[in-house]
C-alpha cells in the first residue's frame, strides 16, 4: 500500500509531508525540517514545557474550533493530520511587532536565560485564545507543565497577571503599599519605583489573532478515511470508524493504541522500546462520546483528560452535592495530575490501560466502582473496575484483540462519601509516591458501614484494594474503634518489603494510614454537617484543618530598591531597572542558542556511548550492530585521538575510557551518524563487555575504605581544648546534605566545524569556560591553541554546570569532526546530561560545638566530607569555600574545620551556584539551631548574640569592613513583623493538631573572589566604528544572569553615550584570550572594570577632538578621530588587587569583600502527609549600589528558589550499584510555580555603596542561594511543634533532619501513632532500592 500524504498547517502555512515517519516528533520536524528553532528541547518527556506549542483543530462533536497547548517533543507528526500548529514565531516578532504576551514577559523581566520563555509564552497565549480575560488562578494553572530554572517564577507571574480581570500589579489586594492602585502623590515618602510599568503595555486585542486555516474549516463535513504512514521501523494507521479499529486490532493484536503519545512516546525514547504498528483511534466518534446516563457519566476512552475534567466540573456545579462525591474526588486528583500540555492530549483510556502501579486515577476509579466497556470484533462486555482488573504489573484483563471503549464514572448516593488523596514530592505535575481513592456507604440514616472501599496506588506492582481490612468493617459504626482497626489492618495488609522498588518504605506505609485518618475525619466532618444532632463521634476542632483540601492563595509580591539619584542623566542607565537586552528576542523565539544554529550541508550527529557499570575493566567493544543502523558513519574512541587522551583540571581524566571505567556514565566512545535519531539507535547497538570491580559509592564507603583525593584540608584558630573545657554545654552530631542537579533548561551542546587547513577548528559551545574548552580541544588534537576558536552567544542556563563539565561533550565532538572532516553536532538528551555531568557535592558534616548557658558559642569543631566523584575537577575549591564559610555570620573564638574529598565511583561532582558555601553554612545554622533548643532560648536571639560586629576579624584573619548584616537583620525583623508573626504561629500551632507552622530568620555572608588567585583577572575589547556605534567584547559569557546587559550599562555610563549605540555579539577566544570562567559571582566586578578601563583609553584618545569641538556630538568626535588616523579600538584589563589565601601557611586574604543578606520565612506543614507550603519570605539583600535593580532582584529570587529546591525538593536517587535513578523531570523535581512563597518580598539595602567594585555595586549571583535555608529551618521549627504535641511517643528535643527536607523526611520526623505502626524491620543483608551517596 502506498503511504498517505500528511497535511497540517504551521503558523498559517500549509505543510504537505509525503514521507511522514511515525517516529518523527513535531519538535524535530519544526526545528529541522521547517527551520523554526523557537520551540526548544528541554527534556523530551513532556516534563518541562520548553517545547510548548498551540494546536488548533475543528472538533466535530462540539462543532467548534478548539485550541489547546501540547508538548511538541511528544506529539508525533502523524497525529497532526488536518491540525493547525502555532509556534512562538507565529504570534509576533521583533521584526514586525511583538505579541502582548511576548512584550509583557520581556518587559516584566520574566526572561533570564530565555530558554523556557517560548514555552511560557505559548502556554499563556493558548490560555488567552480560550479565555481573553482569565483569572489569576487560571493563569497559574496554565503553567503547571512549565519549568524555569532562572527566575524563581515571580516576574513571569507578575508580568502575565496584567492580563487577568482580577489582576492589577498584586492581585488587587490594596494593603500592599506598592500596589499601582494606591500610589498616592505624596512627596514626603519616596516610594520605591516599580520594576516595570504596566501602563506602557500594549493592550490585548483578541480580534487581531491569526485565523484558523479556512482550508481546514472547509473539510469539517467531509467524511474521514483511514490513513496509513510508513516509517523506517513503524507503521501508523489512523482508523476512522470503530469497525476499522476492531478489524485492525484483530489483524495486529500486538499493535499499540496511541492518542496523546505521552506514555508510548517516552517508552520509545527513553526505554528503547519498539512498537512496529501503532493505531490511532482519536478520530472515532464512539471513543470520544460523553453520555450522561442514569447511573453515572460515561466517557469514551479517547476523551482527553482535559475534557473529562471540564465535564465533571460542570456536573459538580449543576448536580446536588450528594451525587458528585466521586466526581469531586476525580477532580482533586486531576488538579495535580499533569501540566495542561499533557492533560489536553492524553486520554482517559490510555491512563487506565497503561496500568501504572502509581496511577493517580485508577485507585479512584476502582474505589468508586467505575464500569468499563470492553469491545472486540464480535464481542462486547462491561466489567467493574475492581481488584481483578489488574492481574499483574502493567497488565489488564483485556484480551489481545480487545479495546477499552468507555468508562462510566458513577454518581454517588445518599449517605455515600468519597475522597481521593495523593502525595508526591511536588504538587505541580508530579508522580505520586502513594495515591488512593476511598469510599464509604452508610445504611440509610445511620453511621453504620454498608460498603467500604480503600484502593491504593504506589503500594504494590499494581493498583490494589485493601479488601481484607475493609471486609471486617461491614456493619460497624464510624467511630474511633473502626479507625483503630482499619489502621492496624492496613499496616498489616499493605506491607512493603524493605527493598521494595521506589524505596521510602516507612513513608509510604505511614501515608496509607494518614490518608485513611484524613478520610475518617472528612467523613465525620460531612456527617456532622448533615446530622448535627450528634449521631457519630464529634470532630475535635483542632483536627478540623486536617480535612481541608490544599488551597492556594493568589501570590503577592513586593520588590524594593533605591531610585537613581536626582539629576542622573536619562542616558545613564546604571542603577535603572533596564530589561535584559535580549529579552524581546528570547520571548519571540529569535534568540539563537547553540542548537538553534542552522544545520550545515554535510553535518553529522554524535551520541556518546557510556558505561553501565560503576567500576569495571573494559573487556571488549563490539560495534557490529551499530554499523547496521541506517546513516551510520563511524565509531570514535581513544584510539582515534591524534594528541593526548589525558584531560581534566587535575589531568586525572581521560576523554574516552580506555581500559577501565570508574562510574556509570563514564564516556567510552561515541557514534557518528546522519541524524540524532539514528545516533541514538547506533549508540544502543554498541555492545560492551566488562569485568566488574568493587565500587565505592557513598561518603561512608569512602571513609571506611580510606578513599580520598589529596590530603586533608584544615583551618583553625584559637585553643579548642580550652574552649571546650570552659563550655557549659557541648552538643555533637552530624548533618547530611544531598546533592543537586543543575537542570539548566538547555542541556550541554556543541557544534564543531573543521576548517580544513592547518588544523583549524571552530566550535560553538554552550559553556561558561571558553578558555578550558579551547585548551582541552587543542591538547586532544595536538595543535596549538591559536588554531581553535570557541564561540558562545548565550547559554540556556549554566549555574556552574557548564564551567568545566561542558568539555566532556565539546572535546568528544571536536574529535569526531577531526576524524570525519565534517561539522558534527551533539546536544545531550536530558537523561544523558543528568547522568554524565555531575552536580552539587553531597556533604556530610560531623560537628561538636561548645557553648555557654547564655547561648554564646565558645568552641567549634567540624569535619566536612564531600562526595567528589571519580575525578578531582573543582572539588578542592568547593571544599575550601565550605571551610571558609563554616562560621556563616558568627564569631567563634576557638574553631577547627577539616575537609576530605571522597573519591567515589560516581560522575565527578562540580561547580554549582554557591560552590560549597551553602553546604558549609547549612551545617553552621544546623548546630546553631541545636544550641538554641538546648539553651531553651529563642533562635533569633542566639543568632544575634553570636553575630560578628563591624571591624571583627574572621577565623581566617580577614577584617570585616562594611559589615551590614546587623542592618539587614534589623530591617528584615521589622519588615517581616517577625515578633508579631511568631506569636501568631504559636497560636496557630495550639489550634491545629495536624497542621503546624514554623518561622525562621537566617543571615548569610558570602565571600567574593575566585579562591585560585590568578583567576581574578578579566579582559575587554572595544571597537568604535565610524558611525559612532560601539562593538563591545569581554571575557564573560551570558547565561541569563544579565552580564551583557550590565556591561553595556557600564560602557554607556563610562563613554557617556546611550546604551542603544552599544552592542555585544558574543564571547569568543579570538577576541579576548585566556579568560577566566564566568563563575564565582565576580564576572560583573572584573569584566565591568576591564570594560571601564577600555572605555577610558578610548575617551583619552577622543579628548583632543572634544576640546576642539565642545558642542559636537559623539559621532562628530569619532569621525574627527578617524580622519586624524587615531585608533578607535582598545583593550582593557583588570586584576583584583591582593587576594589569595594559602591553606598551607594560613596567610593571605581569600576574599575581596563579602555580600550580605538576611531572609525570614514562614511555612506550614501537613503533619500527616509531610507536605509543606511556603507561606511568606522576606529578604533584605545588600548588593551595594545596584547596577540594575531588576537584574539583581531577579538574581536574588532565582537563587533563593534554586536554594529552596536544594533544601526541600530535589533528591537524587542512586541504586546500591551506583546507577543514577533520577534522570529527568518526571523523577527529579525542581521547584515549579506552585513552590515559591505565596508572599515574596525582596528589598535591596539602601545607601550601602561598595567601594571595592565597579560603580559601587556588589556581586549577587551566588550569595542569595543560601537564604533558602530559612525555609529548611522553618520546616524544622514546625516539625518540632508537631513532635512536642505527640510527646508520648518518646520524642527527643533534638532530632535528625537531613537536607533536602522532602515530604518523606518531614512525615517521618513528625512521630505519632501512625508512624509507630509503620516501622519496617530491615534485615542486615537487605539491598535497598536506593541509597544515600
Amino acid at each position: 500500500m502506498a503511504a498517505d500524504e500528511l497535511v497540517f498547517f504551521v503558523n498559517g502555512k500549509k505543510v504537505v509531508e509525503k514521507n511522514a515517519d511515525p517516529e518523527t516528533t513535531l519538535l524535530a520536524y519544526l526545528r529541522r525540517k521547517l527551520g523554526l528553532s523557537g520551540t526548544k528541547l528541554g527534556c523530551g518527556e513532556g516534563g518541562c514545557g520548553a517545547c510548548t506549542v498551540m494546536l488548533s483543530k475543528y472538533d466535530r462533536l462540539q462543532n467548534k474550533i478548539i485550541h489547546f497547548s501540547a508538548n511538541a517533543c511528544l506529539a508525533p507528526i502523524c497525529s497532526l493530520h488536518h491540525v493547525a500548529v502555532t509556534t512562538v514565531e507565529g504570534i509576533g516578532s521583533t521584526k514586525s511587532r511583538l505579541h502582548p504576551v511576548q512584550e509583557r514577559i520581556a518587559k516584566s523581566h520574566g526572561s533570564q536565560c530565555g530558554f523556557c520563555t517560548p514555552g511560557m509564552v505559548m502556554s499563556m497565549y493558548t490560555l488567552l485564545r480560550n479565555q481573553p480575560e482569565p483569572t489569576v488562578e487560571e493563569i497559574e494553572n496554565s503553567f503547571q507543565g512549565n519549568l524555569c530554572r532562572c527566575t524563581g517564577y515571580r516576574p513571569i507571574l507578575q508580568g502575565f497577571r496584567t492580563f487577568a480581570r482580577d489582576g492589577g500589579c498584586c492581585g488587587g489586594n490594596a494593603d500592599n503599599q506598592n500596589c499601582c492602585m494606591n500610589q498616592k502623590k505624596d512627596d514626603t515618602v519616596t516610594q520605591s519605583p516599580c520594576l516595570f510599568n504596566p501602563e506602557e503595555f500594549m493592550p490585548l486585542d483578541p480580534t487581531q489573532e491569526p485565523i484558523f486555516p479556512p482550508e481546514l474549516l472547509r473539510l469539517k463535513d467531509t467524511p474521514r478515511k483511514q490513513l496509513r504512514f510508513e516509517g523506517e521501523r513503524v507503521t501508523w494507521i489512523q482508523a476512522s470508524t470503530l469497525k476499522e479499529l476492531l478489524d485492525l486490532k484483530a489483524q495486529h493484536p500486538e499493535a499499540k493504541l496511541v492518542v496523546g503519545n505521552t506514555e508510548i512516546g517516552i517508552e520509545m525514547k527513553f526505554k528503547n522500546m519498539l512498537f512496529p504498528v501503532i493505531v490511532s483511534p482519536a478520530w472515532i466518534p464512539e471513543l470520544n462520546l460523553v453520555e450522561h446516563g442514569p447511573e453515572g457519566i460515561s466517557f469514551g476512552a479517547a476523551c482527553t483528560l482535559d475534557s473529562v475534567e471540564k465535564t465533571l466540573k460542570d456536573a459538580v456545579a449543576k448536580l446536588p452535592a450528594h451525587q458528585t462525591e466521586v466526581f469531586r474526588g476525580v477532580l482533586e486528583q486531576m488538579r495535580w495530575f499533569a501540566g495542561k500540555q499533557v492533560k489536553s492530549v492524553a486520554s482517559i483510556g490510555g491512563n487506565i490501560i497503561t496500568a501504572s502501579p502509581i496511577s493517580d486515577l485508577n485507585p479512584v476509579f476502582m474505589a468508586s466502582g467505575a464500569k468499563l466497556t470492553i469491545v472486540s470484533r464480535g464481542t462486547r462486555r462491561t466489567v467493574p473496575m475492581d481488584h481483578t482488573f489488574f492481574p499483574g504489573y502493567r497488565k489488564t484483563l483485556l484480551g489481545p484483540e480487545e479495546i477499552l471503549l468507555s468508562i462510566e464514572i458513577p454518581y454517588s448516593r445518599e449517605g455515600e462519601f468519597f475522597s481521593a488523596f495523593k502525595q508526591a514530592s511536588r504538587r505541580d505535575d508530579d508522580i505520586a509516591k502513594v495515591t488512593c481513592g476511598m469510599r464509604v456507604l452508610f445504611q440509610p440514616g445511620t453511621t453504620q458501614v454498608k460498603e467500604l472501599a480503600l484502593c491504593f496506588g504506589g503500594m504494590a506492582d499494581r493498583t490494589i484494594s485493601a479488601f481484607k481490612t475493609t471486609r471486617k468493617q461491614l456493619s460497624n459504626f464510624w467511630n474511633e474503634k473502626l479507625l483503630h482497626e482499619v489502621c492496624a489492618g492496613l499496616a498489616e495488609e499493605l506491607y512493603l518489603p524493605p527493598d521494595a522498588p521506589g524505596g521510602m518504605v516507612d513513608f509510604r506505609r505511614t501515608l496509607t494510614l494518614s490518608f485513611f485518618f484524613k478520610f475518617y475525619l472528612t467523613v465525620l466532618h460531612k456527617l456532622g454537617k448533615e446530622h448535627p444532632e450528634d449521631k457519630c463521634g464529634k470532630l475535635d476542632p483542632t483536627f478540623a484543618s486536617a480535612t481541608f483540601l490544599f488551597q492556594k492563595d493568589p501570590p503577592a509580591n513586593v520588590q524594593l530598591f533605591q531610585e537613581v539619584p536626582k539629576g542622573q542623566s536619562e542616558e545613564d542607565t546604571v542603577g535603572r531597572p533596564l530589561p535584559h537586552l535580549a529579552s524581546a528576542m528570547q520571548a519571540s523565539g529569535e534568540a539563537v542558542y547553540c542548537d538553534d544554529i542552522p544545520r550545515y550541508e554535510n553535518e553529522l550527529s554524535l551520541r556518546l556511548v557510556t558505561s553501565t557499570l560503576a567500576h569495571a575493566k573494559i573487556k571488549s567493544i563490539d560495534i557490529s550492530e551499530a554499523q547496521k543502523v541506517p546513516g551510520f558513519v563511524c565509531f570514535v574512541s581513544a584510539d582515534d585521538i591524534p594528541g593526548s587522551n589525558t584531560t581534566g583540571l587535575g589531568d586525572d581524566e581521560t576523554i574516552f575510557a580506555k581500559d577501565k571505567v570508574t562510574c556509570v556514565g563514564h564516556i567510552i566512545g561515541a557514534v557518528v551518524t546522519d541524524t540524532p535519531e539514528h545516533a541514538q539507535r547506533a549508540a544502543q547497538g554498541v555492545k560492551i563487555t566488562y569485568e566488574e570491580l568493587p565500587a565505592i559509592i557513598s561518603i561512608e564507603d569512602a571513609i571506611k575504605n580510606n578513599s580520598f583525593w589529596g590530603p586533608e584540608l584544615r583551618i583553625e584558630k584559637g585553643d579548642l581544648k580550652k574552649g571546650f573545657s570552659e563550655a557549659d554545654n557541648i552538643v555533637s552530631g552530624e548533618l547530611y546534605i544531598g546533592g543537586q542537579d543543575h537542570f539548566y533548561l538547555e542541556t550541554q551542546c556543541t557544534i564543531a566545524v573543521p576548517k580544513g587547513e592547518a588544523g583549524e577548528m571552530e566550535l560553538f559551545v554552550s559553556t561558561q569556560n571558553t578558555n578550558k574548552t579551547q585548551s582541552f580541544v587543542a591538547n586532544m588534537l595536538g595543535v596549538p591553541a591559536n588554531r581553535i576558536v570557541v564561540r558562545v552567544k548565550r547559554m540556556g542556563g549554566g549555574f556552574g554546570g557548564k564551567e568545566t563539565r561542558s568539555t566532556l561533550v565539546s572535546t568528544a565532538v571536536a574529535l569526531a569532526a577531526y576524524k570525519t572532516g565534517c561539522p558534527v553536532r551533539c546536544m545531550l538528551d536530558r537523561d544523558e546530561d543528568m547522568l554524565i555531568t555531575g552536580g552539587r557535592h553531597p556533604f556530610l558534616g560531623r560537628y561538636k560545638v561548645g557553648f555557654m548557658k547564655t547561648g554564646r558559642i565558645v568552641a567549634l569543631e567540624v569535619e566536612h566530607y564531600s562526595n567528589a566523584g571519580n575525578s578531582l575537577d573543582l572539588s578542592k575549591g568547593v571544599m575550601e569555600r565550605a571551610l571558609l564559610h563554616m562560621d556563616n555570620c558568627y564569631r567563634i573564638p576557638n574553631i577547627r574545620g577539616t575537609g576530605r574529598l571522597c573519591k567515589t565511583n560516581l560522575s565527578s561532582n562540580t561547580a554549582f551556584r554557591g560552590f560549597g558555601g551553602p553546604q558549609g553554612m547549612l551545617i553552621a545554622e544546623h548546630w546553631m539551631s541545636e544550641v538554641a533548643v538546648t539553651c531553651g532560648l529563642p533562635a533569633e536571639e542566639v543568632r544575634r548574640k553570636n553575630m560578628y560586629k563591624e571591624g571583627d576579624l574572621t577565623y581566617f584573619d580577614q577584617k570585616l569592613e562594611g559589615f551590614t548584616v546587623p542592618r539587614c537583620w534589623d530591617e528584615c525583623l521589622a519588615s517581616s513583623q517577625y515578633h508579631a508573626r511568631k506569636n501568631e504561629v504559636d497560636k496557630f500551632n495550639k489550634e491545629n493538631c495536624w497542621k503546624k507552622r514554623g518561622l525562621c530568620i537566617i543571615p548569610t555572608k558570602f565571600g567574593i573572589s575566585f579562591l585560585t588567585p590568578f583567576l581574578n583577572q578579566a579582559g575587554a575589547l572595544i571597537h568604535v566604528y565610524t558611525d559612532g556605534s560601539v562593538l563591545l567584547t569581554h571575557g564573560g559569557t551570558e547565561m541569563g544572569q544579565g552580564l551583557h546587559t550590565k556591561m553595556v550599562q557600564v560602557a554607556g555610563k563610562a563613554l557617556k553615550i546611550p546604551t542603544s549605540k552599544i552592542y555585544i555579539s558574543e564571547t569568543s577566544t579570538s577576541t579576548v584570550p585566556n579568560t577566566s570562567p564566568t563563575a564565582a559571582s565576580v564576572s560583573t566586578d572584573i569584566n565591568g572594570q576591564a570594560v571601564y578601563e577600555a572605555c577610558q583609553t578610548i575617551l583619552k584618545r577622543l579628548e583632543p577632538f572634544k576640546r576642539k569641538n565642545p558642542s559636537g556630538s559623539w559621532e562628530d568626535w569619532v569621525t574627527a578621530a578617524y580622519q586624524d588616523a587615531v585608533s578607535l579600538s582598545a583593550t582593557g584589563f583588570y586584576k583584583t588587587p591582593n587576594v589569595g589565601y594559602s591553606f598551607e601557611t594560613h596567610s593571605g586574604k581569600p576574599f575581596h569583600y563579602f555580600t550580605y543578606g538576611v531572609a525570614c520565612s514562614e511555612v506550614e506543614i501537613d503533619c500527616l502527609t509531610g507536605d509543606h507550603k511556603n507561606l511568606r519570605t522576606d529578604i533584605v539583600m545588600d548588593v551595594g549600589s545596584s547596577l540594575n535593580p531588576a537584574i539583581d532582584i531577579g538574581q536574588v529570587e532565582g537563587a533563593f528558589v534554586q536554594g529552596l529546591g536544594l533544601f526541600t525538593l530535589e533528591e537524587l536517587h542512586y541504586s546500591p550499584e551506583g546507577n543514577l535513578l533520577t534522570r529527568g523531570p518526571s523523577t527529579y523535581k525542581i521547584p515549579a510555580f506552585g513552590n515559591i512563597p505565596t508572599e515574596f518580598r525582596v528589598s535591596l539595602l539602601r545607601d550601602s555603596p561598595n567601594k571595592k567594585a565597579i560603580y559601587a555595586s556588589k556581586a549577587v549571583g551566588e550569595p542569595p542561594l543560601f537564604l533558602a535555608a530559612s525555609i529548611f529551618f522553618a520546616i524544622k521549627d514546625a516539625i518540632r511543634a508537631a513532635r512536642a504535641q505527640h510527646a508520648d511517643n518518646n520524642t527527643k528535643a533534638l532530632f535528625q533532619l537531613d537536607s533536602p527536607a522532602t515530604p518523606e523526611k518531614i512525615r517521618n520526623a513528625c512521630v505519632d501513632k501512625f508512624t509507630t505502626l509503620s516501622v519496617t524491620d530491615v534485615p542486615g543483608n537487605c539491598k535497598p532500592w536506593s541509597r544515600r551517596v
